[in-house]
């Protein structure tokens, strides 16, 4: 596993059926968000929250459907074959990607450390992710 000159290592993920793939530079050793949030908690969903700039899409563009709900900020983009949402963009990142940590190769994660996120009193901790997407 090679590392950047950011420590950044690229990890590869997608959908459960393969028709959506994509990599993000993140570091090797993960800290992640676990939200409890009605549709956090009900998809398991684990954030790796990383700038735009961080996230490539390989294929499968056509193969997205996106769901919003609320304000229509957050886009969640699920697999139209398998239902998987393996990223989206997230409200409180808009001008970057949350990776579901749960739908990449695990051959590049050294270790995962997954914190806690009041996501059922959104508004009130929203700002605490902010700097995720710092470049």
């Amino acid at each position: 596993m090679s590392q950047d000159d950011k420590g950044l290592v690229t990890h590869r993920g997608g959908c459960h059926c393969g028709a959506v793939a994509f990599e993000v530079d993140a570091p090797a050793d993960l800290v992640v968000q676990e939200c409890n949030c009605s549709i956090c908690s009900k998809t398991a969903y684990l954030h790796l929250v990383v700038p735009r700039s961080h996230f490539r899409l390989l294929h499968g563009e056509e193969k997205l459907a996106t769901y919003t709900f609320n304000t229509g900020v957050a886009k969640h983009l699920f697999c139209t074959t398998c239902g998987i949402k393996s990223f989206y963009v997230p409200r409180s990142n808009p001008n970057g990607y949350s990776v579901n940590a749960r739908c990449l190769d695990e051959s590049t994660i050294s270790s995962l450390t997954i914190e806690q996120f009041d996501g059922r009193n959104w508004e009130q901790n929203a700002h605490t992710l902010a700097h995720l997407t710092d470049e």
